[in-house]
């Protein structure tokens, strides 16, 4: 079925549409503060020696790197091995320098955003299961500022679940891939009214890339 799309569909254009209400995205910075460290005026940064013993000699982390590291954290809250995808997404939207991996500032940048993921994620789960249902996932993604349909709201759960339910690693994947797929299509909405128009090669690009 692929083979069918030629040089010239490339060149059509595609229109989507996603709700008004869907750009008001709330963020939340806040700061990691790891156990039993207290950070004074000029304290070392406590993540800069844990940073260099994941990173190893190339002063980088890997996707690997970064998957054994989460995993040994015990942040996902169980003995599960923390997801490779997550891993490789959260990689992804910080590699500024593009070099395929992570370096301290990235690192922690990252550890921030896990920390406020964490905190949404116990919020939301309100069965205490350890694990986003369906309708939580809902509750997360409205105050979260996604104004989305049931049907899409159904996708993504499907697409992010395990048997029904969301495991920490996955919650990450889909609000870092939601968002940024949400900040290309704000990209490209001039007239900020929910419309955006994209190539097909760009829209593969976009798609894709996560």
């Amino acid at each position: 079925m692929f083979s069918s799309l030629t040089n010239k569909v490339q060149q059509h254009t595609y229109s989507y549409r996603i709700p008004r209400g869907s750009m008001n995205i709330k963020v939340v910075i806040i700061l990691l503060v790891l156990p039993s460290i207290c950070l004074g005026q000029n304290a070392p940064d406590p993540l800069y020696g844990y940073f260099a013993e994941v990173a190893g000699q190339d002063g980088q982390i890997s996707v690997n790197e970064l998957q054994r590291a989460l995993t040994a954290s015990g942040i996902i809250g169980s003995y599960r091995v923390f997801s490779r995808a997550t891993c490789a997404i959260l990689i992804s939207v910080l590699d500024r320098d593009y070099s395929g991996k992570m370096g301290l500032n990235e690192f922690q940048e990252m550890w921030t955003a896990l920390n406020q993921w964490k905190e949404s994620f116990a919020r939301f789960d309100s069965d205490r299961s350890g694990e986003i249902e369906a309708h939580e996932l809902q509750s997360a993604l409205s105050a979260f500022g996604y104004d989305l349909s049931p049907q899409a709201q159904g996708v993504i759960f499907k697409r992010f679940s395990e048997d029904g339910n969301m495991p920490f690693d996955d919650y990450v994947f889909c609000l870092v891939k939601l968002r940024a797929i949400t900040d290309h299509f704000r990209r490209r909405d001039a007239s900020q009214n929910g419309y955006a128009t994209f190539k097909y090669d760009d829209f593969i690009q976009v798609t894709m890339i996560y």
